[in-house]
């Protein structure tokens, strides 16, 4: 099943763009940049890496938005994003670097959610941040392929063939690797279980 023409507004938003018009390229990105920061965020893990890579995808996209051949524009931004990603890894890898931002980050996930009590005490709020700065670790802890399918998969809700043709993996893949990076985070948050609060050990 081909994926879903754009909406007539955004279609002629594109037209214009392609045609060289920043201004309704800007709109365009308006409208999907906080889903597509928190999408490089997740896959780089702290906020300076996340917004290099946006910079460098957004100018990508504006270059080559002529080349964009229909369905859905979003996940044309998100191909390029993760692209981009892939990019500042390999840059980030050769000058390492670690954000304190990174380390202090509170998931609004629907897992955290599901683990709220009637009121939340700050007690409770401080065990769920804990919670959740170790969920980003875990995150972090996986190989960059087994990432982004998890990201994309997980916290962004993207279907297995919506992530395949975003990055251009063969279905199989990915079920494959969100498979092995489930795994791997269940691992890592249980080999870490005796540090967490009572309350919310992961069993």
């Amino acid at each position: 099943m081909s994926p879903p023409a754009p909406p007539p507004d955004e279609l002629r938003l594109i037209e214009a763009a392609r045609s060289g018009d920043l201004e309704a390229f800007n709109e365009l990105i308006r409208r999907y940049q906080d889903r597509l920061y928190h999408i490089a965020y997740r896959i780089m893990g702290d906020h300076d890496s996340a917004a290099d890579a946006m910079q460098e995808a957004l100018i990508a996209a504006f270059r080559g938005i002529r080349g964009f051949r229909g369905g859905s524009f979003l996940a044309w931004l998100t191909r390029i994003v993760t692209n981009a990603c892939y990019d500042e890894l390999r840059r980030r890898r050769r000058r390492p670097q670690v954000s304190l931002e990174a380390l202090f980050v509170v998931d609004q996930g629907p897992e955290a959610e599901m683990l709220l009590p009637p009121v939340e005490g700050p007690e409770f709020y401080a065990e769920r941040q804990e919670l959740a700065d170790w969920i980003h670790r875990a995150i972090q802890s996986l190989p960059e392929d087994q990432r982004m399918v998890l990201v994309l998969a997980d916290i962004e809700g993207y279907s297995y063939e919506e992530i395949a043709e975003i990055l251009r993996v063969p279905l199989g893949t990915i079920k494959s690797r969100l498979s092995r990076a489930r795994a791997r985070v269940r691992d890592f948050l249980l080999a870490h279980r005796e540090l967490f609060p009572g309350t919310i050990r992961p069993s």
